[in-house]
């Protein structure tokens, strides 16, 4: 059972939730990054040998520089297609969406049909929980505008959101979707906020919001590769069900300074890894047992901590 926000901040401890079942792509591209992730996350990891850990992490990784020769170039020339007919007048009007639009408001982007086994991929493991879930939704004979909106969703429902004040500046906002967030702070005026209750006449508000992304099926191209930057679940759930492409929001980068703005931290510290490598790991790796582990891990949120400092000086005009 949840506790409410209201519960929290009196100060009782949420309840501890069951874990769930991952699926964790071995082999690539760190040792160190799995023996700390079964450790830390997975029910009894602590417990483990982390010689049976490396033995098992290192027959992926020989796996790996196998298909380097079998499979060389397998990530290049992934299809990014033109959307069928029946999905053209949804791009149009996602284009118009106010979210879209403040997401990929700086690179060239198109919406495309991705081959998605061919999906180049960074993110190391994903919740077979929560892909079950979105498997519910799909059926045979999808509709492409189902599939669209599956991919590319403009109103979906969100996770719960547990607020705490923690001290008297501090407070702490807490939600099991890893899509939670820190907006952009604003600057309001007092009339644009109802109910505002204050001690005296008010010039200005700044406000500090939590949220949470647009969260649309998202890759990067560079050059003959395509690379999965959001929506893991879905791509992988989709690709598990047999279908081979999906819409998919399409930013273009042509150098490292654009990287920077379209991917995450781990593609940008090593992107010759994804996108020069001969064989790097794939969306459809996921899917093969030699390299997709099954853990039972303690279930993750996603935390964000805001404390307000202020300094107030007052001095003579020089």
């Amino acid at each position: 059972m949840k506790r409410s926000a209201s519960q929290l901040a009196a100060g009782e401890t949420p309840p501890v939730a069951a874990p769930e079942e991952l699926v964790y792509l071995l082999g690539q591209p760190h040792l160190s990054d799995y023996l700390d992730f079964v450790r830390d996350k997975a029910v009894g990891g602590a417990e483990l040998s982390q010689r049976a850990l490396a033995d098992e992490w290192r027959k992926a990784n020989d796996l790996y520089y196998a298909l380097e020769q079998a499979e060389a170039g397998a990530a290049d020339g992934a299809q990014c297609l033109p959307l069928p007919a029946a999905m053209r007048p949804l791009a149009r009007r996602l284009a118009r969406d106010r979210y879209f639009r403040d997401t990929y408001d700086t690179l060239p982007t198109q919406i495309r049909m991705v081959e998605l086994g061919r999906l180049v991929v960074s993110q190391s493991s994903v919740s077979a929980e929560f892909s079950a879930e979105l498997r519910r939704r799909l059926h045979p004979g999808m509709p492409e505008e189902e599939l669209f909106r599956f991919c590319l969703p403009t109103d979906r429902p969100h996770p719960a959101v547990r607020a705490r004040r923690v001290s008297s500046e501090r407070w702490l906002f807490t939600c099991d979707s890893t899509d939670f967030r820190l907006h952009r702070a604003q600057l309001l005026k007092p009339a644009r906020v109802k109910d505002l209750r204050t001690f005296g006449p008010v010039s200005d508000i700044l406000a500090l919001m939590v949220g949470f992304g647009s969260n649309f099926m998202s890759v990067v191209r560079s050059e003959e590769r395509l690379l999965l930057q959001n929506g893991y679940h879905r791509a992988y759930t989709l690709l598990a069900a047999g279908v081979t492409h999906a819409p998919a929001v399409v930013q273009t980068v042509t150098r490292k300074d654009e990287l920077k703005i379209a991917a995450n931290e781990d593609v940008c510290e090593d992107p010759a890894f994804y996108f020069r490598a001969a064989r790097p790991p794939l969306l459809r790796d996921f899917l093969d047992p030699r390299f997709g582990k099954r853990l039972l891990v303690q279930r993750m949120q996603t935390s964000i901590e805001i404390e307000i400092k202020t300094r107030t000086s007052t001095g003579y005009l020089v």
